[in-house]
């Protein structure tokens, strides 16, 4: 079992439920994407991109992904509170997952396929 794994399976209830679904889901609509234990917690890279991370965090698990200011649909469900480049879906039961939302956030990411993290990068100075 890979450290991702672990991570989810040693959660306790619910949020072991959540991202149990929330993982099923992702592999549904990204059945190439790898899932890897980055920072202490599961993230989902495609094509050597990351797509998405879980994270299980005080009373509810977050599926977190970059260029969410791209994404049209279901704007309602994003959380960016406090955050310049991350978006996120928080839940706190599985009744509380729409799997349409989900699908749609995945297959945008795929979509869109850059890194996130150049998003990030400052450029270096030259000198």
């Amino acid at each position: 079992m890979n450290p991702a794994e672990a991570y989810i399976l040693k959660q306790v209830e619910p949020y072991k439920s959540i991202l149990l679904q929330l993982q099923t889901i992702v592999e549904a609509v990204a059945p190439n994407a790898e899932l890897l234990y980055k920072y202490r917690i599961p993230f989902y890279y495609h094509n050597g991109f990351p797509l998405c991370y879980l994270n299980q965090s005080k009373d509810y698990v977050d599926l977190a992904f970059w260029h969410g200011d791209q994404l049209k649909k279901y704007r309602k469900h994003f959380v960016t509170t406090n955050r310049k480049i991350v978006t996120s879906l928080r839940y706190r039961s599985v009744d509380d997952i729409n799997d349409e939302v989900v699908v749609y956030v995945i297959e945008q990411q795929l979509a869109i396929n850059s890194n996130p993290f150049k998003l990030v990068l400052k450029p270096r100075k030259k000198g």
